[in-house]
């Protein structure tokens, strides 16, 4: 929970509150900029860093080995893992947006927002779930420990998920291909009430991407 609802809350009082102090250059208002890319935020520490961790441990402790041995195929329990982490990102969701409205947050352009907010979630999700699969699956628990939180904070710094990518210079058409520069940009997008395109298949070739290895890669014990 600390990962999860904490520290995107923290985030985002914070740097709401920091950008007003020293009129930090943004293309609107910061709690409308910086609320989408907190819930950028929210997708990544839940879908990567969270389930990165959780299934690392528990491949060392063997309960994965265990769950592979069960009635239901493995495709499936890979796939309820998942689906745990869509229900924590509705928790998250709530509980951000709320901040945010009360922060003077407008929330997603109508229905079209809300729909482009969902879809950008769950390709954000598919993208980085098989990159923290990846790692868990390939790596030793206390490395996934360690890489996890590594990757984490490099792209909470400079991964261009909370402030837009505009705020990097140069850099920013780089970061656009990093999948948290992606769900940050379509996320802020969505909240506008249209679908970033570009930003989207960026994140669908990541999650095939993430995907394809952690087939070849992934150790059950």
């Amino acid at each position: 929970m600390l990962i999860a609802v904490v520290i995107p809350v923290i985030v985002l009082v914070g740097a709401v509150r920091g950008a007003e102090r020293v009129g930090l250059s943004l293309d609107g208002r910061p709690i409308d900029v910086l609320t989408p890319g907190v819930l950028a935020l929210a997708v990544m520490s839940t879908a990567f860093t969270s389930l990165a961790i959780a299934t690392g441990f528990e491949r060392r402790y063997g309960v994965l080995k265990r769950l592979g041995t069960a009635p239901l195929s493995r495709t499936t329990l890979l796939g309820g893992k998942v689906a745990a982490l869509l229900v924590v990102e509705v928790i998250q969701f709530v509980v951000i947006g709320g901040v945010g409205l009360a922060l003077g947050w407008e929330g997603p352009s109508g229905l079209a927002g809300v729909l482009a907010v969902v879809l950008t979630a769950l390709f954000g999700t598919a993208a980085f779930a098989s990159l923290g699969m990846l790692l868990a699956g390939a790596l030793r628990a206390e490395a996934t420990l360690a890489v996890a939180n590594l990757v984490y904070l490099l792209l909470l710094a400079g991964g261009a998920v909370i402030l837009p990518a505009s705020a990097y210079g140069g850099l920013g058409d780089i970061v656009r291909w990093l999948p948290s520069g992606a769900l940050g940009e379509a996320m802020r997008t969505a909240c506008d009430g249209a679908l970033a395109g570009r930003d989207l298949l960026v994140l669908l070739g990541w999650a095939v991407l993430g995907s394809a290895l952690t087939a070849r890669t992934f150790q059950w014990e």
